[in-house]
């Protein structure tokens, strides 16, 4: 059994014991709810919201890491406009520990 999970504005394929890396959703240790678009056990595939409104995903949260820094410039020539700009996004890696068809 296999679900599409929602979070962070992407979507997951994922299974039962897998770790992925989505964006920060809570502190380390914490257990979260996972949103299903689609599940799927065998021939049986769930996508409608009536079909999936008992389903759940559950996870915990094993860590957090930063992603790579991205350095920006921006200006605007003749004049004298200049920017400079970093990010780091932060990301949480969950284990999913169950996922149920309600």
């Amino acid at each position: 059994m296999y679900a599409i999970v929602a979070t962070g504005g992407k979507q997951y394929r994922i299974e039962e014991g897998q770790r992925i890396q989505v964006e920060r959703v809570g502190e380390v240790g914490s257990d979260i709810e996972l949103r299903p678009v689609m599940l799927v056990d065998g021939d049986q595939v769930l996508a409608t919201p009536d079909q999936l409104k008992a389903a759940s995903v559950s996870a915990r949260i094993v860590e957090e890491t930063k992603g790579p820094k991205i350095d920006g410039f921006t200006y605007k020539s003749k004049t004298n406009n200049r920017r400079r700009y970093g990010h780091r996004q932060t990301y949480a890696t969950i284990e999913i520990t169950g996922i149920t068809k309600g």
